[in-house]
């Protein structure tokens, strides 16, 4: 019975690990019009952009490829460590949304953005990884990259 439960065991945890490096694959995204990550699960399309100032810009993409002014639409992003995340919130600019706050300092720590087309929609969410670091592949920030490696 001991042989059972060992190779048991062995299977749940090549399983665990496979399943763990899968995860951390590279998934192919769509490029946005700024160079930032492109939200398609929401109409029109929402780039996510981390600005020089560690600020979000979250820009508004038409069926075209271009920006579209934003209308309705509301953003949150809850990003950081997750024993102490921080919640932004937006204000209406030209180019879109932008965040009031900065994003928390350091690298590659869970990122949630919630947009909500309108007042009376259902969210959608976006769940991933906000890694800066540049990707050798394609050159953008990992959290954009188009190249899928």
């Amino acid at each position: 019975m001991k042989m059972k439960s060992t190779t048991l065991r062995l299977i749940v945890l090549f399983a665990l690990a496979f399943t763990g490096s899968a995860l951390s694959a590279h998934e192919k995204n769509v490029a946005g019009p700024n160079g930032g990550r492109l939200i398609t699960a929401v109409e029109p399309h929402a780039e996510f952009l981390v600005t020089p100032e560690r600020k979000v810009r979250v820009t508004f993409v038409g069926e075209d490829g271009q920006p579209v002014a934003p209308a309705g639409q509301t953003v949150t992003v809850t990003a950081g460590e997750r024993a102490a995340p921080i919640t932004l919130t937006f204000t209406k600019t030209a180019e879109g949304l932008l965040s009031d706050g900065a994003l928390p300092e350091g690298n590659d720590y869970p990122t949630v953005v919630v947009i909500k087309p309108t007042p009376d929609a259902k969210p959608v969410i976006a769940r991933f990884n906000l890694n800066t670091t540049i990707c050798g592949g394609c050159d953008r920030p990992e959290y954009a990259c188009t190249c899928g490696h």
